[in-house]
């Protein structure tokens, strides 16, 4: 199996969205995000898929895969992208399906890229955490789950606005 990365941003209550969107704006950290899964598969909830601007959806030079099980399969794709979208039902059903090689995941890297259910339900299965790590308190309705226990801190970054911190699991 490939490597299975969460990525994530949070302040330092573990809010990471509000009313379905990122409560601040932080260029550097959306640079980060494209750098680290381009190339590979983004895995994230039906909410999720809709918190991104519509240009971007599906993220492009990304395998999309979005868990829910009340949007289409037709789900209509940007004219002119070439990533595919695949909608799944279940993280159990993607991953028998990746196995079975029904599906072909693009890159060595599944990123889980949110939300919070997705998160909290995928925890066990995570090698490693990129999480940026923004100063502050926001207002938010959505949070990153702890994880701590179970990973170690690999390496951190901080830059005026943010640290970027690895964790791997231990």
């Amino acid at each position: 199996m490939r490597e299975v990365i969460a990525i994530a941003a949070m302040d330092e209550n573990r809010v990471i969205g509000y009313k379905n969107d990122l409560p601040w704006n932080l260029p550097e950290d959306l640079k980060h995000f494209s750098k680290l899964t381009t190339g590979h598969t983004v895995l994230m909830g039906k909410n999720t898929y809709y918190s991104l601007p519509k240009k971007y959806r599906p993220l492009p030079n990304r395998l999309n895969v979005v868990f829910s099980t009340s949007i289409s399969k037709d789900m209509p794709k940007n004219e002119g992208i070439e990533d595919k979208l695949i909608i799944e039902n279940s993280v159990e059903d993607f991953f028998s399906k990746v196995k079975s090689e029904e599906i072909k995941i693009k890159g060595d890297k599944l990123w889980i890229i949110g939300g919070q259910k997705l998160y909290s339900s995928t925890i066990d299965l995570w090698d490693k955490v990129e999480l940026t790590l923004v100063k502050g308190l926001h207002k938010g309705d959505t949070y990153f789950p702890e994880f701590e226990d179970n990973f170690g801190l690999a390496s951190s970054r901080e830059t005026s606005n943010c640290k970027f911190l690895t964790f791997v699991r231990q």
